[in-house]
């Protein structure tokens, strides 16, 4: 009895060691791959626009190319902070109550109103023509951030194995900054 139970054991070993234990490690190095090829993207992405001013449609939908190429389901955010000086009165009525200061407001603009601006609903401008550009200008904060929402082969078998939920997404990454030029 305890020769056939040592055995089994050895064959469930093997077989953990042998097949599950190399898919596990496979599939995280999936997710290794998909998490810098998506924060690559994301950072070169960002660092287009600023440098650039402007976001085309195709760079957003070379953008996104990139991103399925991971494999991987996203929920991605922009966000585009317009940077704006308002002048401050004592009375608000009154123009000429001007106090001499100025008040920095920022205007939150997001993937949706971005979305709107370079695909409209009239599709008669081509894909490159300038008046599809969403136009961003110096001093302006953008950024973007992404995150998986699939849940990928590693994170399976981890469940599997600890008998568990994965709680983290597999790719998470976020990347941002001031907008250094207007290039358009």
């Amino acid at each position: 009895m305890i020769n056939a139970a040592s055995k089994l054991l050895a064959v469930l070993l093997a077989v953990l060691l042998l097949y599950i234990y190399p898919a596990a490690e496979t599939a995280q190095r999936q997710d290794d791959i998909a998490r810098m090829t998506a924060s690559q993207s994301v950072t070169r992405f960002v660092d287009a626009v600023r440098t650039k001013g402007y976001i085309s449609p195709r760079m957003l939908a070379e953008f996104e190319e990139q991103l399925a190429e991971t494999c991987n389901n996203y929920e991605l955010s922009m966000e585009h902070l317009h940077k704006k000086y308002v002048p401050r009165y004592t009375d608000p009525m009154n123009q000429s109550s001007f106090t001499g200061t100025y008040e920095v407001v920022h205007d939150g603009y997001y993937l949706s109103q971005i979305r709107e601006s370079l695909f409209p609903v009239s599709g008669t401008l081509t894909m490159d023509d300038p008046g599809r550009r969403y136009k961003l200008s110096v001093g302006d904060f953008f950024s973007v951030s992404l995150k998986s929402t699939n849940r990928t082969p590693s994170m399976l078998i981890r469940e599997w194995l600890q008998g568990g939920t994965a709680q983290a997404a597999a790719v998470f990454t976020a990347h941002g900054g001031m907008v250094l030029n207007e290039d358009y």
